[in-house]
C-alpha cells in the first residue's frame, strides 16, 4: 500500500500493531532487522502511514504469533485504513469505542464536546456516570468496567490542551441518580469550570430549537493529525476524519457558540439549579 497521510482507521491498525509488537519482546528496530525492513518502513505503518502491501503485513502479524482472530482484525483495519469513517462495534464489556476514544483523546490537543442530554463524560462524578452506565445498552456485570473507564478519561483535564464544552440547559435540569447524585455533579461542573483551560458553555432552553438538535458529537484537534469528529451510538462508535465531515461539524460548533452563554451566565445558571435544591 502506498504511503499516506495518518488517519483514524490507520491510527487505530498502529494501535493494535503496537501492542502486538510488544508481545515478541523485541524493540521495532529490532523487529526491522529480523524482517529485513528500515527501521523507517515500520515506524511508518505503526504510526497509521501504511507503506507497505498487504503481505507484507501478513508476514510481519504472523511473526507477533497473534490469533488468527487478532490477525484477521489486524488485517482488516489495514484494508480498511484508506476508506472514508471508521466504525467500532463492542465485543466485550468495555465497549471499543470507548478505548479507541480514550486514546485518541490522550493525543489531542484541543477537544470540544457538545452534550444535549447528559453532562458530558469527561465532566461526569463516578455516582453520576454509573446511574447512566446503568440504564445504557451494557450487561449489569459490565456496568462498574464501563464506569472506570469512564472515569479513566477524566485525567486528561489538566493544564496543556483546551477543552470546550457546551451542554443544553435541559441536561443540567435532569436529576440523573437522584436529588444527592445530581446535586454533587452541578458542584463538580462549577468546580471545573473555573479552570482556565475548561470552557464551559450552557445552550439555554429560551432559544428553542438550536444548532445542536442533530444529536452529541466531539470534535478533536491533534499536534500533528488532522481534526477528528466522534459520534457515539447504543452500539458503535463512529470516527470521521475526511474534511467534509471535520468541516460540518466545525461549522455547528461555531453556531452553537454564537447561542451559548458565556462562562459567568453558565455559572449563574448552575448556582440557580443548586439554589432551587436547597
Amino acid at each position: 500500500m502506498p504511503k499516506r497521510e495518518s488517519n483514524v482507521v490507520g491510527r487505530e491498525f498502529g494501535n493494535g500493531l503496537r501492542a502486538a509488537i510488544a508481545t515478541t519482546g523485541l524493540t521495532q528496530r529490532q523487529l526491522a532487522e529480523e524482517l529485513d525492513w528500515d527501521e523507517s518502513k515500520l515506524s511508518d505503518l505503526v504510526n497509521g502511514k501504511g507503506g507497505v502491501t498487504a503481505h507484507e503485513v501478513e508476514v510481519l502479524l504472523a511473526y507477533c504469533r497473534l490469533s488468527l482472530a487478532e490477525r484477521r482484525h489486524l488485517m482488516a483495519l489495514f484494508l480498511e485504513a484508506g476508506e472514508k469513517g471508521f466504525i467500532l462495534f463492542p465485543e466485550d464489556g468495555v465497549p471499543d469505542q470507548l478505548r479507541t476514544l480514550i486514546n485518541h483523546e490522550k493525543e489531542s490537543s484541543a477537544i470540544v464536546a457538545w452534550s444535549m442530554n447528559l453532562v458530558s463524560g469527561l465532566l461526569q462524578t463516578h455516582d453520576y456516570a454509573y446511574a447512566v452506565a446503568e440504564v445504557g445498552p451494557h450487561e449489569k456485570e459490565d456496568v462498574p468496567k464501563v464506569v472506570a473507564a469512564r472515569m479513566a478519561r477524566a485525567e486528561i483535564l489538566r493544564p496543556g490542551r483546551t477543552f470546550t464544552f457546551y451542554v443544553h440547559q435541559q441536561a443540567l435540569l435532569l436529576p440523573v441518580g437522584g436529588e444527592e447524585v445530581w446535586r454533587e455533579q452541578l458542584a463538580h461542573l462549577l468546580r471545573m469550570s473555573v479552570r482556565q483551560y475548561i470552557n464551559f458553555h450552557v445552550i439555554p432552553r429560551s432559544i428553542g430549537a438550536h444548532p445542536g438538535v442533530s444529536g452529541d458529537f466531539r470534535v478533536m484537534k491533534f499536534p500533528k493529525y488532522p481534526p477528528l469528529v466522534f459520534l457515539d451510538t447504543l452500539n458503535c462508535g463512529l470516527f470521521f476524519d475526511d474534511k467534509e465531515t471535520v468541516a460540518l461539524y466545525e461549522d455547528r460548533v461555531k453556531q452553537l457558540a454564537a447561542v451559548a452563554l458565556n462562562r459567568e451566565q453558565s455559572r449563574a445558571v448552575i448556582d440557580n439549579i443548586l439554589e432551587g435544591l436547597q
